[in-house]
């Protein structure tokens, strides 16, 4: 047979462990306080380091949080906190050949889906949210830096739609992960462009027509890559 290596787990691994257990089993409630250092020293058999690096490992899941002279407190995680963890993942894959392409594909997909439901589910309220965003995207045509913030929140509205937070904490994500490609596709001229792409996809999704609402997505996300790649040769 091959040699094996096999990997001990250290002590403060085996108490996170246990106590991550304990949390999903709820033996300690969410927002309640977990037993005291020393509590949990004498019921794990170990020493202080252990039990704090524990905790801390605890906190980098989402399932603690750890404040100054007050005991730990039981959280759950958010999806933005988990979206959060990725973000340092997520910058290197955007820098690796082809990661800003890779990440726009995944920009179309779910936008385009979004755009989709939006135009089967979306309420009185979301379509009124929905042309309130667009009037504020057209207002600031001619300024930028406001367009860029106003075309951002354009899109957010979609995914408020589903009424789902992973959906909301994935758009931000996606959004501030392609802040270069949107700062690069932004010049004096396309801001009117990607206005009048909006007006396409509002009034698709006004109309309740998922078909139309998900090609004009496809078409104006599709557009902004082409001009982002067009910029980057550019330069080159």
């Amino acid at each position: 047979m091959r040699a094996v290596s096999i990997r001990h787990r250290k002590l403060y691994e085996d108490v996170a462990h246990h106590l991550e257990e304990m949390i999903r089993d709820g033996e300690f409630a969410e927002s309640g306080r977990l037993p005291s250092e020393r509590e949990l020293m004498r019921h794990f058999g170990v020493g202080r380091p252990s039990i704090r690096e524990a905790l801390f490992h605890l906190r980098k899941m989402g399932l603690v949080d750890i404040r100054s002279g007050e005991r730990a407190r039981v959280t759950r995680p958010t999806p933005q906190f988990v979206i959060n963890a990725l973000s340092s993942t997520a910058r290197h894959m955007i820098a690796a050949p082809r990661g800003v392409h890779d990440f726009q594909d995944a920009r179309v997909f779910f936008e385009a889906g979004l755009a989709r439901h939006a135009a089967l589910h979306a309420t009185e309220e979301d379509i009124a949210n929905f042309r309130e965003a667009l009037e504020v995207n057209r207002k600031s045509i001619g300024d930028l830096k406001l367009f860029e913030r106003t075309d951002v929140a354009f899109h957010y509205v979609l995914a408020l739609v589903p009424r789902n937070p992973i959906f909301t904490a994935i758009h931000a994500a996606l959004a501030e992960w392609l802040l270069e490609q949107r700062q690069t596709t932004l010049a004096p001229g396309e801001d009117q462009k990607a206005y009048d792409a909006h007006v396409l996809i509002f009034e698709a999704v006004a109309a309740g027509d998922p078909d139309r609402s998900e090609a004009a997505m496809r078409a104006h996300l599709d557009y902004v890559v082409r001009r982002y790649t067009d910029v980057v040769e550019g330069r080159r």
